[in-house]
């Protein structure tokens, strides 16, 4: 076999898996993610149709499998079902309890089609593979039954959701929001939502949410993509300038692009960060903190009082007695 033909071979089984897992695949799109051009598409198409998959066309719109058709089970490549065993590893530390039995089941599901090869090459290396998290995750009793599949089943339905939330200090309401989106964030699962007792854009932590339930109230908003509205909750950030020792940068990797830095310079001085964050009166200057022996704060001025306050706080609570 010649490399076009292979190529073509491995093009046409991937589109086949496309048609599999999705209700509608446009040409357009197929000839962006295969880099070719559409009248290949077509051909793939008709190589398909020719070896008896029953695809519809729909002009303007795309093609998809005829309903009810029945597809042998898909052969996976060694390195997908290595990814498979890694992707499990990392679902058991960081997927939400209320999806795991769900996730397992479907794991099930996959490796009962694997080949015996396969499952010899899992028992040999899934012990191998371990995920370290240190985040204590809340106990069975402390976890909300489908929680998960509650929300993402409402924002597919466009239903409302009741939720009972507990705030950080402790007060419980009672809230009815319109879900767009879940994110997993520095070890915590959250909801983007419009709560219509704010009349406005709000995360809710979903380890928080004491009781939700779906109504019978539908809503019709397009709310587009879940990013589109992280955004938005952030909209009047507070511009930050610190000036940071160099020999402590490395440590600041992960945390900085969280707490909303923008822009990083050199000087002679030290590494100049400039950030714009939300979290000005709590979360950026206990943040800071952690490393405030090394940095100078070079605006705003409110966030060196803050800083102040806090380390006279923790000052009074830490006198030494001679």
């Amino acid at each position: 076999m010649n490399d076009h033909y292979l190529k073509k071979l491995d093009r046409v089984t991937a589109i086949l898996t496309q048609l599999q897992s999705r209700p509608l695949v446009r040409a357009q799109d197929l000839a962006e993610k295969f880099e070719v051009s559409i009248r290949t598409i077509y051909r793939d198409i008709k190589t398909l149709e020719n070896a008896g998959i029953p695809i519809v066309g729909e002009a303007g719109s795309g093609y998809f499998l005829m309903d009810g058709y029945k597809l042998p089970p898909v052969m996976f490549t060694k390195e997908e079902v290595l990814s498979f065993i890694t992707s499990e590893k990392l679902m058991q530390k960081f997927s939400h309890q209320s999806m795991g039995t769900h996730y397992q089941t479907a794991m099930g599901k996959v490796r009962s089609v694997l080949r015996y090869s396969d499952k010899d090459m899992i028992e040999n290396v899934e012990n191998q593979i371990d995920v370290f998290s240190y985040h204590s995750p809340p106990t069975e009793a402390e976890v909300i039954k489908n929680v998960l599949p509650t929300i993402l089943e409402s924002i597919a339905e466009k239903y409302q959701l009741i939720i009972e939330y507990r705030s950080v200090n402790a007060e419980v309401s009672k809230r009815t929001i319109e879900a767009v989106g879940v994110f997993f964030e520095f070890n915590y699962w959250y909801i983007m939502a419009f709560c219509t007792l704010r009349k406005d854009f709000r995360q809710f932590r979903v380890d928080r949410i004491l009781k939700i339930s779906k109504t019978s109230q539908s809503f019709s908003q397009e709310y587009g993509q879940i990013n589109d509205y992280r955004k938005k909750c952030n909209e009047n950030p507070t511009l930050v300038k610190l000036l940071v020792e160099k020999k402590v940068m490395g440590y600041l990797s992960n945390s900085k692009k969280y707490y909303g830095l923008i822009e990083e310079e050199e000087t002679e001085e030290g590494v100049l960060l400039t950030f714009k964050t939300e979290w000005i009166n709590d979360g950026f200057p206990r943040w800071l903190i952690t490393f405030a022996d090394y940095a100078t704060v070079l605006e705003p001025e409110i966030l060196k009082v803050k800083l102040k306050e806090i380390i006279t706080n923790i000052s009074a609570k830490h006198i030494i007695h001679n």
